[in-house]
């Protein structure tokens, strides 16, 4: 049995509990009633969510099956024995998790810090800045398993991947979070609002976009470019889920490594994030 209690039931209810257990349970929940805030927020603008992971799908397939993947398939035979389309889609599910970090893990922390200054309510609270930090990538992880459940169905339908890709859903999401961790506890280090989410979207996001390997193999591409991939989440995501998705070549330690990477980045940027938001709400 857990001891978990629904708090905004109870509130909406006009009950409350006493404070001793109100502390009791957010010293223990306190990350869960933190992404619980958070989801709560993005309900503000899900409709545009759910059309932007619905839309984002539809467009791709419509230019890389019919345009440019049309124009590959007849000129060299497609990528790596598959067509371009089949070769793309997982990369482009994997890149558009990815890139959701920059927009979910910018501003957002920066208003909880600066703006609403709602994160030093919270730990004005029994909840600790580890909880604080922890639920936001908690929330976040739950949008990315959703954007890429939605792009992985518009897939499904298409006729792109089969049933049994649906585990890369779960690396789009963890390569969603490997990226998104570091970039959260950067933001949390921010004082002031000026360029410098900007300049994380010009020169980090985009060039991860369009050299990471979504578009084409990375060993095709000048050595001098290759290690953007070689550092980015998005191309060790991407490598795992076209495997899943159409069985591409890949030994079992490539695998391993591919996961370890993105594991390791992923916990190198919480325990940032956590000290970080802790060194912020401390004072």
């Amino acid at each position: 049995m857990t001891d978990f209690v629904d708090t905004n039931a109870l509130a909406y209810s006009g009950r409350a509990l006493q404070p001793a257990r109100q502390a009791e349970l957010t010293r223990r929940w306190g990350w869960w009633y933190q992404a619980e805030w958070r989801l709560i927020g993005m309900k503000a603008y899900w409709s545009s969510a759910v059309g932007t992971a619905l839309l984002t799908p539809v467009l791709y397939l419509i230019a890389m099956g019919v345009g440019l993947g049309t124009l590959v398939d007849a000129g060299s035979g497609g990528v790596g024995g598959v067509p371009y389309l089949t070769f793309v889609a997982p990369g482009l599910l994997v890149s558009t998790v990815v890139m959701s970090a920059g927009s979910e893990l910018t501003f957002p922390v920066m208003d909880g810090f600066k703006w609403s200054k709602l994160y030093f309510a919270r730990s004005a609270t029994a909840a600790s800045a580890l909880q604080v930090s922890i639920g936001e990538l908690v929330a976040v992880g739950v949008r990315f398993l959703g954007e890429a459940v939605i792009f992985w169905l518009v897939l499904i339908v298409a006729g792109v991947v089969g049933f049994g890709s649906w585990p890369m859903v779960l690396v789009a999401a963890l390569a969603g979070l490997s990226f998104g961790a570091p970039l959260m506890a950067y933001a949390a280090t921010l004082e002031e609002e000026g360029f410098q989410f900007s300049l994380v979207q010009r020169f980090v996001i985009a060039p991860m976009f369009l050299f990471a390997g979504t578009f084409f193999p990375l060993e095709s591409m000048p050595l001098y470019l290759q290690w953007i991939g070689w550092i980015s989440p998005m191309w060790h995501g991407t490598q795992i889920a076209r495997m899943l998705a159409y069985g591409m070549p890949l030994p079992w330690w490539m695998v391993l490594l591919h996961l370890l990477f993105l594991v390791a980045v992923l916990v190198v940027g919480a325990v940032l994030a956590i000290r970080f938001f802790t060194r912020r709400l401390a004072r």
